[in-house]
């Protein structure tokens, strides 16, 4: 009866520290809070995600697109497993995405309409913390109390996404992301501050306009988030991010702008029981120089089991 309270009571806790990214449609935007809470080892987590994002959303916000407005229906699911490695605490996570879009837009002077729909680019993050988050068997976190981590991870966007040679608007991007990341999370009592910043790197697209080749340049990013919780392990936080670069070369010719952009944010996370959550997102653009200027909210579902 002990350990069956115990592993109650680590539900509950982690219920409230779980997040999943599960699709953004442009991969520097993430606002991603709790992404490096500390958790027992052997968790496993299912998440299911609705988003709805309206606005100038385009997969390479560089390219020479103006007045672009799409409507986008965006659903996810994903999985998430704890494990330690080297005493540390270390996690996998895999999302895929499903995406059903429409928009309009105005290339070189002339107008166009279309939709897209199938699946977007994978995502796969895999983390660890190195500072702070030690690897705990579930009966040995339940008496555990966060005070400062500091991580690591790296995110890999894989090139699974529906993609047309032919079309400059895809859901999927015909390429792979890597992002490497470093995070900071300190308590305050109830509030968690947390502070990110990472760097994508891109490989080159060779089937852009059938036969161009899309490079772009990295992209910096950076994330704050400031999480307040309450007793009964529902939380609330503002999330900030600010992202630049990316430049897009054509065929060795220059094709767009440095991006220079910003969003923010809320989030509302609220435990259902000891194994289920619900997470309410949104997010909008704060200021931007080209591309990513768009309105976001998504509901996302949460199961844990062990």
């Amino acid at each position: 009866m002990v350990l069956r309270n115990s592993i109650y009571s680590i539900k509950n806790k982690f219920l409230s520290f779980t997040v999943f990214l599960i699709y953004n449609c442009s991969i520097a935007q993430d606002l991603d809070p709790r992404a490096y809470a500390n958790l027992p080892i052997g968790v496993n987590a299912i998440v299911g995600t609705y988003g709805y994002m309206k606005g100038d959303v385009v997969s390479e916000p560089t390219l020479p697109i103006e007045d672009f407005v799409i409507s986008s229906n965006n659903f996810g699911v994903g999985y998430m497993r704890t494990f330690g490695l080297a005493d540390k605490l270390a996690r996998i996570q895999v999302a895929i995405p499903y995406v059903i879009m429409d928009g309009k837009a105005t290339v070189s002077g002339q107008k166009i309409t279309g939709n897209r729909t199938g699946f977007g680019d994978m995502r796969i993050r895999f983390g660890i913390n190195l500072l702070g988050s030690p690897a705990l068997a579930p009966k040995d976190f339940a008496q555990y109390q966060q005070k400062t981590i500091f991580g690591v991870s790296l995110v890999t966007s894989v090139p699974t996404g529906i993609y047309y040679p032919d079309k400059r608007i895809n859901i999927g991007t015909n390429r792979w992301g890597f992002k490497p990341e470093v995070g900071i999370s300190k308590r305050f009592k109830h509030v968690y501050a947390e502070l990110y910043s990472g760097i994508w790197f891109y490989t080159n697209n060779d089937e852009f306009l059938v036969d161009k080749d899309l490079q772009q340049e990295p992209v910096l990013s950076f994330q704050g988030h400031a999480c307040y919780f309450f007793k009964n392990q529902m939380w609330v936080g503002i999330n900030v991010n600010w992202f630049s670069g990316g430049k897009t070369v054509v065929d060795d010719l220059p094709a767009g702008s440095v991006i220079n952009s910003s969003r923010i944010g809320a989030t509302w996370s609220i435990p259902l029981s000891r194994s289920q959550s619900v997470k309410l997102q949104a997010n909008t653009g704060v200021f931007k120089d080209i591309g990513l200027n768009y309105d976001s909210i998504s509901l996302g579902y949460q199961y844990v089991f062990f």
